[in-house]
């Protein structure tokens, strides 16, 4: 009898063609945060059952690029940088549960498929796109970490830029933001393959980091815009009111979450 090893498809005798290996999975990156107040009604209409609108600045949003290094425990994918190097750009907002504040992805756009693969294993709702940052250096005309440095920030899909930003650094910060800053609630969900049969798998699953370390945040203000597209719906997060910006690199380990509930979701 055949036996088919790898935690992620495909699945083959070796397992060495699977596009992610078991966690834990580590993380080195470099994070631009920018922090907006939307009509809360925008974040609502994103919030499936049981989840509710968070009690304070319930139309917070977060809109975070991160340029990402990622491997497995061994580390061996930093020595084949095309297996570790990626970047995403995702959107962020806060919710309650059962009384308890959780952060929730709503959108996100990562550009490998191994990224895609994760996500869907984490509950994030991955998609292919385009994603660009300006990246620090200690020499040249790259910006330096220090106040008055400017990074730029842009996101495309399916042809079409979403979203681009402008951070200039003001001063170092005690946080990284706030919409950010709790555990993960999502949602992990499959259709049935027979029609009319609904979800084959329904769970809402907290998750967050096993690690955390990270640098000096920074804190500063940015220019955002965003954009409308045919197969997007990022910009109905429309921005009523900035917050501030921030600029943090960090090291994260990931390595599992949390069931809360399943099969309660309503999600057609």
């Amino acid at each position: 009898m055949t036996t088919v090893r790898g935690f992620f498809f495909p699945k083959t005798a070796s397992g060495a063609s699977s596009l992610v290996p078991s966690p834990p999975w580590r993380y080195s990156g470099d994070l631009l945060t920018v922090e907006y107040r939307t009509d809360p009604s925008r974040v609502r209409e994103l919030l499936p059952e049981p989840l509710e609108l968070a009690d304070e600045d319930p139309g917070a949003v977060a809109l975070i690029w991160a340029d990402w290094q990622s491997c497995s425990e061994s580390g061996r994918e930093l020595l084949d940088p095309v297996l570790a190097q990626y970047k995403e750009a995702f959107a962020v907002v806060r919710c309650k549960y059962r009384g308890q504040t959780y952060t929730r992805c709503v959108y996100i756009w990562v550009d490998k498929d191994f990224a895609i693969a994760r996500g869907l294993h984490q509950g994030y709702p991955k998609k292919l796109g385009s994603i660009h940052q300006t990246r620090p250096h200690p020499y040249g005309p790259a910006p330096r970490i220090e106040a008055g440095a400017r990074f730029g920030a842009t996101l495309a899909a399916a042809d079409r830029r979403l979203a681009q930003a402008v951070v200039t650094l003001r001063e170092p910060s005690e946080t990284n933001g706030f919409v950010n800053a709790h555990p993960m609630a999502h949602h992990r969900w499959l259709p049935s393959v027979e029609k009319g049969k609904g979800l084959a798998l329904d769970e809402l699953i907290e998750s967050g980091a096993a690690s955390f370390e990270g640098g000096q945040p920074w804190r500063g203000d940015a220019e955002l815009e965003l954009f409308e597209a045919p197969t997007e719906e990022l910009a109905r997060l429309e921005i009523r009111e900035p917050i501030a910006a921030y600029y943090r690199q960090v090291g994260v380990v990931w390595d599992g979450g949390r069931l809360l509930e399943s099969g309660t979701s309503g999600a057609e």
